[in-house]
């Protein structure tokens, strides 16, 4: 007699394809496609005006490249880029990867102790930054920390005439130099080291080659449909991985445009963006699709140009999702999931999802990827339909943590899968659910809490403009459930009795929140994501 369990389908999917992978560095990448299409445009910078076809944007990253040879950048040598989005961050970029160079991704908002870590702990020895932005005078932060990073030997700021100078310096290189370097490199040497924002402690590197980069970025813009007509405007931030892999080598690995609205996110400069260049993709957070939809005059804007899109970062509310498919002609846009460590998206929807799975799920898995979800305690995989931790393997996983063995280990196990730290569920078709972060969960009275859920009811609420819900600590239950809103009207702001009688009937009672917090903004990273820690460290002291 038989003693084996009832059959079930296990949460694990890979993804087949009859496409390969591509076997070759961004630089080779990046010629091949400039070969094809050279008077095709490659990149607007719409704040300056500025705008190159695929052939002169190879130029110009030929020239940044010599110049950083000249500069006496070597193989593995880290170059930082601490700056907000400019061509000139897209330009060195490339450049970098052409020489062979490591790209060290410093987050803008920065101050100058999180600056030094990140210097030292990478061993940059050229850094390129802004001058300022807002109220940030990146100058004077730099020259405060560099006493503390010995092996920092020069500092460059765009817009400045030390970049042009940068840029000169290369005149006296050979091409054939340039060339000779480029004949020494291999697809899976590092290329990006991408810090981590930590919740706890200090940032950790993320180590990510050219095969990692390129191929994720080739395959989120395939699963979208990108062909050279594209035009792609990207308000998030290049130092991360949305912008840089998703955005910009998704555009150049098709022969796409990269369209520059602003040095950082602005809501109005977006659209202004998408009207003026004809833009067909538009890609955010849903913070920023919110804060566009909500412009007084966003019916306004001729949008008819775009078809496709991504939102990512964190869940899509379902209202806003309807709002983006019929107000922002965006039809096909798609949701995709992953983190820095997986280069980043590890899943994502498809054209023809419907509302259901482009809310309510991240997606099935990338071509030549796996995933599975595990027990977080025996690390066995569940069945379909059951909770647990979702694991990611394959091309796009990190090479590991710059220099910290340890803490790789704690994420990558010996069977290479990455363990996310996410909680998730994959359902009979394939399609994945992300509950929240393991660390996010609330537990109240013993009861099993996930904010998404609430968060999602709560976005229904005629008040309600956005949402975040957080636990806090609570001396009955251990945690309570508080949330964060931010009305649709400043002064018609729902009550708690209001929240709570909306909730009545139709949340379980241990869902309701038994706090409310009404506020104009929240805490963000630079990346768009809402930091729901600060929300716990700062309103976490109040009345249950």
């Amino acid at each position: 007699m038989s003693t084996a369990g009832p059959l079930t389908t296990p949460s694990y999917a890979h993804g087949t394809s009859t496409t390969p992978l591509i076997g070759e560095t961004i630089g080779e990448n990046l010629a091949r496609i400039i070969a094809a299409h050279p008077g095709r445009e490659a990149l607007v910078d719409v704040p300056s005006g500025r705008r190159w076809t695929y052939s002169a944007f190879g130029e110009a990253v030929e020239r940044l490249a010599r110049g950083l040879l000249a500069r006496g950048v070597l193989k593995g040598d880290r170059v930082g880029i601490w700056a907000v989005n400019s061509a000139e961050w897209v330009m060195l970029q490339y450049a970098t990867a052409r020489v062979g160079a490591v790209l060290v991704n410093i987050n803008p908002a920065y101050r100058a102790h999180e600056l030094g870590y990140v210097l030292r702990q990478s061993g940059t020895q050229l850094l390129v930054a802004s001058l300022r932005h807002r109220d940030t005078d990146y100058r004077a932060f730099v020259d405060e920390v560099r006493p503390e990073c010995p092996e920092l030997r020069e500092t460059v700021y765009i817009g400045d005439p030390s970049w042009d100078a940068l840029v000169d310096a290369g005149a006296d290189i050979p091409l054939a130099r340039l060339h000779a370097r480029e004949a020494e490199l291999s697809c899976d040497d590092p290329v990006n080291l991408q810090y981590t924002s930590g919740t706890t402690g200090f940032p950790k590197g993320a180590t990510l080659s050219h095969h990692n980069l390129l191929n994720n970025g080739f395959w989120v813009g395939e699963t979208i449909g990108y062909t050279p007509s594209d035009r792609v405007c990207l308000p998030v931030p290049f130092f991360h991985c949305f912008g840089m892999v998703m955005g910009n080598l998704g555009a150049t690995s098709h022969g796409a445009c990269i369209v520059i609205p602003a040095p950082s996110f602005e809501a109005r400069a977006t659209l202004e963006a998408v009207e003026k260049e004809r833009c067909t993709a538009l890609y955010g957070v849903p913070t920023m699709f919110i804060a566009e939809l909500n412009l007084p005059d966003f019916g306004s804007f001729d949008l008819t140009s775009l078809r496709t899109g991504i939102m990512a970062g964190s869940p899509c509310p379902v209202e806003v999702m309807k709002r983006v498919v019929a107000e922002m002609h965006m039809a096909e846009v798609s949701i995709c999931y992953g983190m820095t460590e997986t280069s980043p998206v590890s899943c994502q929807t498809r054209a023809d999802d419907d509302l259901e799975h482009r809310t309510g799920t991240v997606g099935r898995v990338l071509p030549h990827l796996e995933v599975k979800v595990v027990d977080p305690v025996s690390g066995v995989t569940v069945p379909r339909g059951t909770q647990g931790e979702l694991c990611t393997r394959g091309y796009s996983v990190m090479l590991g943590y710059w220099e910290d063995p340890e803490r790789t280990a704690e994420v990558v196990d010996p069977g290479r899968w990455m363990h996310t730290g996410d909680l998730a569920l994959m359902r009979e078709d394939g399609y994945v659910e992300i509950a929240g972060r393991i660390k996010d969960m609330i537990i109240r009275g013993g009861e099993n809490i996930y904010p998404r859920e609430i968060e999602e009811f709560l976005y229904t609420h005629p008040k309600i403009s956005d949402v975040q819900v957080v636990g806090v600590p609570d001396a009955r239950y251990g945690e309570s459930v508080l949330a964060c809103v931010i009305p649709r009207d400043p002064a018609d702001a729902p009550t708690l009795d209001e929240i709570r009688a909306f909730c009545r009937d139709r949340l379980a009672s241990y869902k309701i929140p038994s706090r409310v917090e009404v506020l104009g903004t929240f805490p963000m990273t630079v990346s768009g994501k809402v930091r729901k820690i600060e929300l716990r460290e700062t309103y976490g002291d109040g009345d249950a």
